[in-house]
């Protein structure tokens, strides 16, 4: 049988108004979240937003002042962690240097007492299933960052936890290999089934991974959803900024039909007032072309399939286009752009 010889189902996890105060900063402001059986939830936002205080407080390594945890409809916020079933892969790999790599993978099951022969057939397993099945001899000083980093994997994943934690696993890693390495997350976490959190500050890295990305702002969640939700209609200034490059730019809605330096643009949300409004437009919605709005190229930078260029306006107005590699626009050549019919996100300019 593969995948760790267990058929997986996924758990449910709850997170239900859960409360932590430092007293000022990195908290949970009664926090609500909840990951269905098999879901890939990413937890995304900055410094001191309480992403990583939510995988501790699920993980059981941080207290509570009130609210609940549940797994799989039991009640386990008073448990201790290792009676909660989780596998946790840290962003330090924290394996025991004198130990070999099939040791360090061993280690769980041998404080589980679990037999030297059972221990070393799923010791195996776990590294075939992250790509290292002909490293269990060497130590990790013989390994690469992100082998390293395959061997926690495995380490977390060979006692056959119910949910998955992964606290900013990657960002040790080089670009490459960071890249290689969440792909290869995926691809194993849907392979077995796993409930799995993952957080990072790297919002291009939740997109990519996630079913669904939590935004987290002041120890809450400011709005949660598929990466494509997320991206196309933001709740609010924050997460539209956050999540992925935006432009900021005046427009004007009357009777509930936006304009934006003169075109007509379709609003994500019909529900905002008359009057000047702050629009948050994607790179790739500005269009560059031979007519419309006339524009002067202030930048241009080579992105590999892409181009991002920067573009001034007769008004002082700089905005962002991206598109394809092979449009070469010169600095301080005169252009012109227009916006496509992409929803735009946008909010009341007083409150912006």
């Amino acid at each position: 049988m593969s995948a760790l010889e267990s058929p997986r189902f996924g758990s449910t996890v709850e997170l239900r108004e859960v409360v932590r105060d430092f007293g000022g900063g990195a908290g949970l402001a009664g926090l609500d979240l909840a990951a269905r059986p098999g879901e890939l939830i990413a937890l995304l936002g900055p410094s001191g937003c309480g992403k990583t205080t939510a995988l501790r407080a699920l993980a059981g390594l941080e207290r509570l002042d009130s609210g609940r945890i549940l797994i799989d409809g039991a009640d386990v916020t008073g448990e201790p962690t290792n009676r909660r079933d989780l596998g946790m892969v840290f962003q330090s790999y924290s394996l025991f240097p004198h130990l070999t790599v099939g040791q360090n993978v061993e280690f769980g099951l041998r404080m589980r007492k679990t037999p030297p022969a059972e221990r070393r057939r799923r010791a195996t397993e776990a590294l075939e299933l992250v790509g290292l099945g002909h490293h269990a001899g060497r130590y990790s000083h013989q390994l690469s960052g992100g082998q390293q980093q395959r061997v926690a994997l495995a380490r977390a994943l060979v006692t056959r936890p119910r949910v998955l934690l992964l606290d900013e696993p990657l960002s040790a890693l080089d670009a490459k290999v960071r890249v290689q390495l969440r792909e290869e997350i995926r691809r194993i976490q849907i392979e077995l089934g796993i409930t799995t959190f993952f957080v990072t500050h790297d919002q291009e890295e939740a997109l990519a991974v996630a079913d669904r990305v939590a935004v987290m702002r002041s120890g809450d969640i400011e709005q949660i959803g598929t990466p494509e939700e997320l991206y196309r209609r933001p709740v609010s200034p924050f997460v539209a900024e956050f999540v992925g490059l935006t432009n900021k730019v005046r427009g004007d809605v009357t009777g509930g039909v936006l304009s934006v330096f003169g075109q007509r643009v379709p609003l994500a949300s019909e529900n905002l007032p008359d009057g000047a409004v702050q629009v948050y437009l994607r790179p790739e919605d500005v269009l560059l072309g031979t007519a419309g709005i006339p524009a002067t190229v202030v930048s241009t930078s080579f992105l590999g399939a892409l181009r991002r260029t920067r573009l001034r306006l007769h008004d002082g107005t700089e905005l962002s286009a991206q598109h394809a590699a092979r449009e070469t626009p010169e600095p301080g050549a005169s252009t012109y752009l227009t916006l496509t019919a992409t929803p735009v996100t946008a909010t009341p300019l007083a409150t912006a």
